[in-house]
C-alpha cells in the first residue's frame, strides 16, 4: 500500500453532489453581505446544519459495534464541540485544553479519550481525576508515570495502546497508510508487548485494548476498511498473548473530505459494505465479539461545514496573471500552504458574473510568497470590494493558523443553525494583544553608573 499523507490521486470525472455549506450563493441559508456587515471580515462561518447531515449520513453505513468520538483538534470552537456533543458524539482530546473544553461544552468525561504524544503529567492527573473513557499510552515511560499518578490518586485508569503505525504490533503486520516513519507515535512489537502484560499485572491500571492511526484525509474507502480490520486483528492478537479481554478498539479518524473539486468524496456506502462483512466476522470470533470499535472523525465531519469568509482589497494585472488581493490570508488559513493543496475558492459578489472566468490568482495582505490560497481559480475576477468564500475551511483553520504574524485583526467565529447566526468568538484587533505585552522595566544607562 503506497505511504500517504493527506492525499489520494484524483479520479477525474462529474463532481458528486456536496453537502456544504455554500448552496445557491449563500452560506447556510444567508446572504454573505448580510453576514460580512454583521461581523466584519476576515470571517469564519460554520454551518452547524451540514455537521449533522455528516454524522447522519456517517452512522447510516457504520455497524452496531461502531461508535463515533469527535476529534476536537479538527476545529475546538466550543459551539461546534457542543453541537456535535448533543448528537451523542464522544470527543477525541489530545491536551489538556481540549479536555477542559469538551467538559465545558457538555460532553460527558466518561465518553473522551485522551490520546497524543508528549502528555505531560499534570495533563493525565487531570485526566484520571476527571475520570475519562480511557487514556492512550503511548510508551513504557507514560505507562510508568500513568501507574504512579493513578496510586497517588487511588484510581484505576483504563488504558488503551498505542501501536506505532510503521510496526508490525508483533501480530499482524500494521501496515499504516500516513506513516511518516517518526517512531513518534505509538510503540514497536517489544514495547507493546511488554507495555502490555505491565498494564495486564497492575492494579492501578485496566488494559481495555489497542489504539492505532491509519492516516489524514483518505478518500480510499478501501484503504480505510483494511486499516480497520488490520488493527482489530493486531487487538484481538494481543489480547490472545497477554491474556485480557479486549473491550475497545480505536481506530483513530483519516476519513477525508475531496478538496479538488473534481475528486470523487468518500464512498460511504462502499465503507458500509466492507465494514458489514468485518463485522459479522468479528461477532463470530470469541475474542471480539464484546468489544467496541471507536472512529475518531474529525475533517469529515465539519471541514464541509466551514468557509472562510473574505474581501477583495486589491485587483491588479500582472504581466498575464490577474491577481486579487483579500483583506485575510493564510495567518488565518494556513492549511494551503503548508499542504501545498489548493482549497476551492468562491466570488460571490454581485458583479462576479458580468466577466467571463479565467485563471485568477487569490491571495493575502501578508508580506509573504507563501500567503496564497489559489494560482489558477477559474472565476470570474471578483471586484474590489466583493467577497470571496475559501471552502472547506471548517477544519484545521482557525485554531492552525499563526493569526498573530504582521498584527492583523483575528477574525470572528460565526455558527449558524437553520438559517440563524450566532456570533461564537468575537473579532480581536491587534491592540487587545498589545494590551498584554509588557515593557521590561530595566535600569535606564545612566543608573548602572
Amino acid at each position: 500500500m503506497s505511504m500517504l499523507r493527506e492525499m489520494t490521486p484524483p479520479r477525474r470525472g462529474r463532481p458528486p453532489a456536496r453537502n456544504e455549506i455554500l448552496r445557491s450563493g449563500r452560506l447556510g441559508g444567508l446572504e454573505p453581505e448580510d453576514l460580512a456587515t454583521r461581523f466584519g471580515t476576515p470571517l469564519y462561518v460554520y454551518d452547524l446544519d451540514v455537521i449533522t447531515r455528516q454524522v447522519e449520513a456517517l452512522r447510516a453505513v457504520l455497524p452496531p459495534v461502531f461508535e463515533l468520538a469527535y476529534a476536537v483538534k479538527a476545529n475546538p470552537a466550543l459551539a461546534v464541540i457542543a453541537h456535535l456533543g448533543g448528537l451523542g458524539l464522544g470527543a477525541d482530546v489530545a491536551s489538556a485544553g481540549e479536555l477542559t473544553s469538551v467538559v465545558k461544552s457538555g460532553i460527558d468525561a466518561g465518553d473522551v479519550v485522551f490520546t497524543g504524544p508528549g502528555k505531560r503529567d499534570d495533563e493525565l492527573l487531570q485526566a484520571v481525576r476527571a475520570g475519562v473513557r480511557a487514556i492512550t499510552v503511548e510508551s513504557a515511560g507514560e505507562l510508568g508515570r500513568l501507574e504512579a499518578i493513578a496510586e497517588r490518586t487511588e484510581s484505576v485508569v483504563p488504558v488503551l495502546l498505542r501501536v506505532s503505525a510503521g510496526e508490525a504490533a508483533g501480530l499482524e503486520r500494521v501496515r499504516l497508510v500516513g506513516d511518516d516513519g517518526s517512531g513518534k507515535f505509538g510503540m514497536d512489537r517489544r514495547d507493546l508487548i511488554e507495555v502490555a502484560k505491565r498494564a495486564k499485572a497492575s492494579p492501578r491500571l485496566e488494559l481495555i485494548g489497542l489504539h492505532a492511526f491509519g492516516a489524514s484525509n483518505l478518500l480510499d474507502a478501501g484503504a480505510l476498511a483494511e486499516h480497520i480490520r488490520w488493527t482489530v486483528n493486531a487487538a484481538a492478537e494481543l489480547a490472545r498473548e497477554v491474556g485480557f479481554p479486549l473491550r475497545l478498539v480505536d481506530v483513530g479518524g483519516g476519513l477525508g473530505i475531496a478538496y479538488d473539486p473534481h475528486e470523487d468524496g468518500l464512498d460511504l456506502v462502499g465503507l458500509g459494505v466492507r465494514l458489514a462483512e468485518q463485522a459479522e466476522a468479528w461477532a463470530a470470533d470469541p475474542w471480539t465479539r464484546d468489544m467496541r470499535i471507536l472512529m475518531e472523525p474529525g475533517r469529515f465531519l465539519v471541514g464541509p461545514a466551514g468557509a472562510y469568509l473574505a474581501r477583495v482589497v486589491d485587483r491588479k494585472t500582472v504581466g498575464r496573471e490577474t491577481v486579487v488581493v483579500l483583506d485575510g490570508g493564510i495567518h488565518h488559513l494556513i492549511r494551503p500552504a503548508l499542504t501545498g493543496q489548493e482549497h476551492r475558492v468562491r466570488a460571490l459578489g454581485h458583479g462576479v458574473n458580468r466577466e467571463r472566468a479565467w485563471p485568477v490568482t487569490v491571495a493575502g495582505p501578508l508580506c509573504s510568497g507563501l500567503d496564497v490560497f489559489t494560482r489558477h481559480a477559474i472565476l470570474a475576477p471578483p471586484d474590489v470590494g466583493e467577497l470571496v468564500a475559501v471552502l472547506d475551511a471548517g477544519a484545521y483553520g482557525y485554531t492552525e493558523s499563526m493569526p498573530f504574524f504582521l498584527s492583523h485583526p483575528i477574525p470572528a467565529e460565526v455558527a449558524i443553525r437553520a438559517r440563524r447566526a450566532e456570533l461564537i468568538r468575537p473579532r480581536m484587533e491587534p491592540v487587545e494583544w498589545l494590551s498584554r505585552q509588557r515593557l521590561p522595566d530595566w535600569p535606564r544607562s545612566d543608573d548602572r553608573n
